[in-house]
């Protein structure tokens, strides 16, 4: 008796009973893929955007909630409430390097594109950026924006071109190197134009520092806030804070996608039930033939275990795809940026596909062993007489 070839043949006898029964777990699955393709790569995102910012504390308004850090991070708009003075005032603690930022949104040919308004010299020195094209800002109120090199090959932009912003036309200076962060997603402009542009006056949104003594971090912590009546959240805590929140978002997803999963699982005991009852002759005449109990109990969980395998392939493949053609259609918000700036690789994590198709085949297995129990403990005569 060749067990592979009866699986195949037994699960393939009712072809449109099979097609359905594969699709409720390739839907199952897919649903799942796609949740952990987009949610799974959100930590190393925010990692890497936390490096990115080069800064070991930042300076925000009174009152800020992680909502708000998550925002420094995806370079979304946020409230611009602190004034020069307060920024003068950090800037003059010995000890530290800060620099503010004013962040804003502007559209290219009607797609959001992030502004940030910058102290140019001082920015350079403490990304350390470089110019791929073009020439960095020659002056502190230079009319022209610099670019990320994502922006510039999302819109074919290149130096001397023009960027309006807000009505007014700025050339492009030049274009920054790749760096790996939403800086390759940001349009920047001096300072001053920039508040003058969204008419923040002298206001700017947060004030990124960095200290000379990492040891003595908490030390600057409190002279900051006893120097300005402003928040102060250090990198460390800004990562876990952010990581806590967009931990729960991950995990909400995977239940969601669990339940699909677990509907589907429900479709296989219905099927292989049905099987259990329609094939009590064959059950009857394999069990006269000299078949045990474990062997038919082994046939009939082969065969919840191969919709399982083909499923879960299947359905990964349906996952991968719906996460690559989604992700640049998620609405852009301080969450879903994360999503959007994540990498394909990413989205192709060998771990998600080899555990998807792992959990397909288990939960498969799981609900075969109901109905491979009934049918290996049907009696010989009982099966071999049903009509």
């Amino acid at each position: 008796m060749n067990v592979p070839r009866l699986v195949i043949k037994n699960i393939t006898r009712r072809r449109g009973r099979f097609v359905f029964t594969l699709l409720g777990i390739t839907i199952g699955i897919a649903s799942f893929v796609t949740f952990l393709s987009l949610g799974g790569s959100l930590k190393s995102e925010i990692r890497r955007e936390s490096t990115a910012l080069g800064a070991n504390l930042i300076v925000t308004p009174k009152g800020s909630c992680a909502y708000e850090q998550v925002s420094i991070l995806t370079g979304e708009q946020l409230p611009t409430t602190i004034t020069a003075a307060e920024v003068a005032r950090v800037r003059a603690i010995e000890g530290v390097t800060a620099v503010p930022f004013l962040t804003e949104k502007s559209a290219i040919r009607n797609r959001p594109v992030a502004v940030t308004g910058i102290l140019p010299a001082e920015m350079r020195r403490f990304k350390g950026w470089e110019v791929e094209q073009g020439s960095y800002f020659a002056a502190a109120d230079e009319r022209g924006v610099v670019i990320g090199k994502v922006v510039a090959q999302q819109f074919g932009l290149k130096p001397a071109d023009p960027v309006t912003i807000r009505g007014e036309q700025f050339p492009v200076t030049g274009v920054l190197k790749e760096t790996g962060s939403r800086d390759d997603l940001t349009l920047f402009l001096p300072l001053s134009h920039a508040q003058r542009l969204y008419k923040a006056g002298d206001r700017v949104s947060y004030v990124a520092v960095r200290v000379d003594d990492l040891a003595r971090t908490d030390a600057y912590i409190e002279r900051i806030k006893e120097t300005v009546n402003l928040g102060v959240v250090s990198d460390k805590q800004m990562l876990k804070s952010v990581l806590s929140m967009v931990g729960t978002v991950n995990v909400t997803l995977q239940l969601i996608a669990a339940v699909s999963v677990l509907a589907s699982a429900f479709g296989i005991i219905n099927t292989m039930m049905t099987a259990t009852y329609e094939r009590k002759r064959e059950i009857g005449i394999l069990q006269a033939i000299g078949a045990k109990q474990q062997t038919i109990f082994a046939i009939f969980l082969l065969e919840s275990g191969f919709y399982g395998l083909l499923g879960g392939i299947t359905g990964v493949l349906g996952g991968l795809l719906c996460s690559v053609f989604a992700a640049p259609l998620i609405s852009q918000n301080a969450f879903t940026a994360f999503v959007k700036g994540s990498d394909v690789a990413g989205v192709f994590d060998p771990k998600v596909i080899i555990g998807s198709i792992l959990f397909s085949v288990a939960v498969s297995l799981a609900s075969g062993v109901y109905p491979a129990w009934r049918a290996a403990r049907l009696s010989p005569v009982e099966a071999i007489s049903y009509e």
